[in-house]
């Protein structure tokens, strides 16, 4: 050999071998789960886990039937048949349900309706606050929005809930093949991640009297304000009894889950009266 080429010889083949190195390196720890740098562990991709949704403060319903005192049933729906009221159907009672008082105290016809709507928290959809607030500003539109109500007048609630609107409102309606005037009134108060909705409704059959507005408004309001305490009292009990119980929210209601069907909060079994209340095909 060449004594000139011999140097050359011999640093290509240094080359070579610590070019050969990262290679040799990356195969051993690629093929060999204990090697002792940990690169493998470092290559697999990372997963991070899903954002814990916020807690809410209602995680099941009270019955709606049971929400209203008797006296103020005798008060705000005269001759109620039943006076314990109606339980409307729902498909899943833990996120849903409502309850229908309808009455006739000789031709003065007075409708109640009390829905409750419950949500849960979903971090890709928002907190179960503010999906009843959304829910609960859909609501105030369903009225404020049609223009077959007349009269429509709207206020806040104060003191009641943490949100709460007042529509009065008057529909026109033909009631075999007459018409009729009914004066009604939504509230619709939400508190925490839970919406009451109350709706009412007065009409004057025959020669009696359409009721005013003014009236209409206070009882209904007044049920509104009951309804949502009652709401606000079983909260506190599910929170004793979850603490008697060792704690957590396995100890309220069976209905179990997340209860809602639906992600954006519509639900056609929420159990609110058609018609604003009206109610009367129903009695």
């Amino acid at each position: 050999m060449d004594r000139r080429t011999a140097p050359r010889t011999a640093v290509a083949a240094r080359v070579m071998a610590l070019a050969t190195v990262p290679v040799l390196l990356v195969a051993g720890c690629s093929g060999s789960d204990s090697g002792d740098d940990g690169s493998a562990s470092e290559q697999r991709p990372r997963t991070t886990a899903p954002p814990e949704p916020e807690p809410v403060r209602f995680t099941t319903l009270p019955e709606p039937c049971s929400l209203l005192d008797e006296d103020t049933i005798e008060e705000v729906v005269p001759n109620a048949d039943p006076q314990s009221g109606e339980t409307l159907s729902s498909s899943d009672t833990s996120t849903s349900g409502a309850c229908l008082w309808s009455g006739l105290d000789d031709y003065d016809f007075r409708s109640l309706t009390v829905s409750l709507r419950r949500f849960e928290s979903d971090p890709a959809i928002g907190s179960g606050d503010e999906r009843a607030e959304e829910y609960r500003t859909r609501l105030v539109e369903e009225i404020t929005g049609d223009d077959a109500n007349e009269d429509v007048s709207e206020e806040q609630l104060a003191e009641t809930g943490d949100a709460a609107t007042s529509i009065s409102y008057r529909v026109t309606r033909e009631d075999d093949d007459e018409e009729e005037e009914y004066q009604q009134q939504r509230v619709v108060v939400r508190t925490g991640n839970v919406v009451v909705t109350v709706d009412y409704s007065g009409a004057g059959f025959e020669e009696a009297d359409t009721p005013g507005a003014r009236g209409v408004r206070e009882a209904a309001e007044t049920a509104a304000r009951e309804a949502v305490s009652a709401v606000d009292a079983s909260a506190e009990e599910d929170g004793e009894q979850g603490s008697g119980n060792g704690g957590g929210n396995g100890g309220s209601g069976g209905k179990g889950g997340s209860g809602d069907s639906d992600d954006d909060g519509d639900s056609d079994d929420s159990g609110e009266a058609d018609d604003g209340g009206n109610g009367k095909s129903r009695s």
